[in-house]
């Protein structure tokens, strides 16, 4: 749980709206995160959810980068009543059951198209009594259209003209694709063959407590 915390407090001293989001419930969101972690580490193998068993790696590469641009997504939601954010491929619940403890105001819908994956998602969300999220089992493309402010990923394939339409779709008027990536020359590269395309998106980076590697939020507007 150490490593936890002292990560979430570096991010609270490094942006006022996630010190905001987190006033007052500093002790249960790191109660939960510490239940989230230990669930997966107990069902990993048997569910493959993340490619590590490393306890360390899990914390920093897993669920703290899923918190670390809290702060952003919060700002691209600005005042928008009832958000509603979607978890692509969701996989173990990352980021969105991070996210979703640390905004418990937006419901989170966590879509998987694997069924023993989504099976987990299910367990783990009953297990923390997170009441702010749906689990969708089932294909992207079959989500229902326009439902969604947010739609954020990561460790999801690369973008392509289909993937990114699919995405677009079930987007709501106004709302953003947050895409989890790394280095800015590869997402620049990873984005080239859409320049003719009346789509406008921007990078925004963002530091993960304990990691010293580049990490870039990916911002597609509808």
């Amino acid at each position: 749980m150490d490593l936890i915390t002292e990560g979430v407090k570096a991010l609270l001293k490094g942006d006022k709206d996630i010190e905001r989001l987190l006033c007052g419930r500093f002790e249960k969101v790191i109660s939960l995160l510490d239940c989230y972690k230990n669930e997966i580490e107990l069902l990993n193998s048997a569910y493959g959810l993340t490619g590590t068993n490393d306890a360390k790696e899990l914390v920093i590469r897993h669920i703290l980068d899923s918190l670390a641009p809290l702060g952003i997504l919060s700002r691209l939601l600005g005042k928008t009543e009832n958000p509603k954010i979607a978890d692509a491929g969701s996989g173990a619940g990352l980021p969105g059951i991070p996210l979703a403890v640390a905004m418990p105001n937006c419901e989170f819908t966590l879509i998987e198209r694997m069924g023993r994956r989504a099976a987990f998602l299910c367990s783990a969300t009953a297990m923390l009594k997170i009441s702010n999220i749906i689990v969708e089992e089932g294909e992207l493309e079959k989500t229902k259209k326009e439902s969604f402010n947010i739609v954020t990923f990561r460790a999801f394939k690369p973008l392509d003209i289909k993937l990114l339409k699919t995405l677009i779709g079930v987007l709501k008027k106004d709302g953003v694709i947050a895409a989890y990536k790394g280095r800015l020359k590869k997402t620049e590269q990873e984005m080239a063959p859409f320049k003719n395309l009346e789509y406008n998106w921007e990078t925004i980076p963002y530091n993960v407590p304990f990691l010293e590697e580049e990490r870039h939020i990916l911002v597609i507007r509808n």
